[in-house]
């Protein structure tokens, strides 16, 4: 998936019942603006961030149904749980009622505190990760969701020096600067407890690239 693709298991069945050829406006208008939001998310762009989640509700809202509201915001804690800005997913608490039960096992999931009974409803590489399997975020192919999943890992202190490089060359290649930072300051960390000040200065010559301050 490119950049401006959101997750697999987040995007899947958002549209479900609304599917057409060719689909209705609002159907493709909120799935431009949605992932137009999350690339945005990513790559810290916030103002646009905002107009393009709130252009994707307002599209979604058309149609009455709660559940694809709840999945919007379910996006937007996805992409800041990809960033490490990981905690409560307020948007979508408020909406819990109505929400998918996948749903509401994906938020708990980002939020650390999924019970070991929806473990099943989550795909095969977010089960292994909230299991502790530091060789979930390789088994998928999707970006975003290959970061989640090592965001997930690192949030319960399982994430292992294998797992920060993956999420850092993820978000490397997709170009998204936001989500790179965030994990090259792990990854120097990482180097820095290690006593390798040689690789934590790489990094932070990489940091600063990112960064633009070189």
């Amino acid at each position: 998936m490119t950049g401006r693709a959101v997750s697999a298991f987040v995007m899947a069945a958002a549209l479900a019942g609304c599917a057409g050829t060719p689909p209705p406006d609002w159907a493709a208008d909120a799935k431009g603006a949605l992932d137009r939001a999350v690339a945005a998310a990513l790559e810290g762009h916030a103002r646009v961030e905002a107009v393009e989640f709130e252009r994707a509700r307002t599209q979604i809202a058309r149609t009455g149904r709660p559940e694809l509201l709840a999945r919007v915001e379910l996006m937007r804690c996805a992409a800041h749980a990809a960033r490490l800005d990981l905690g409560v997913c307020t948007g979508f608490e408020a909406l819990r009622a109505d929400a998918t039960a996948a749903d509401r096992a994906y938020a708990d999931y980002l939020a650390g505190r999924l019970e070991r009974a929806d473990a099943a409803r989550l795909p095969e590489h977010h089960r292994r990760a909230a299991a502790g399997d530091a060789k979930a975020p390789a088994a998928t192919d999707d970006p975003l969701g290959r970061l989640v999943a090592a965001a997930v890992l690192l949030q319960s202190g399982r994430a292992t020096p294998e797992v920060v490089a993956q999420a850092v060359d993820a978000a490397s290649a997709q170009g998204w600067r936001r989500a790179l930072l965030a994990w090259l300051h792990v990854q120097r960390r990482q180097a820095e407890r290690a006593g390798d000040a040689a690789e934590a200065a790489r990094i932070q010559r990489r940091i600063d690239v990112a960064g633009g301050t070189r």
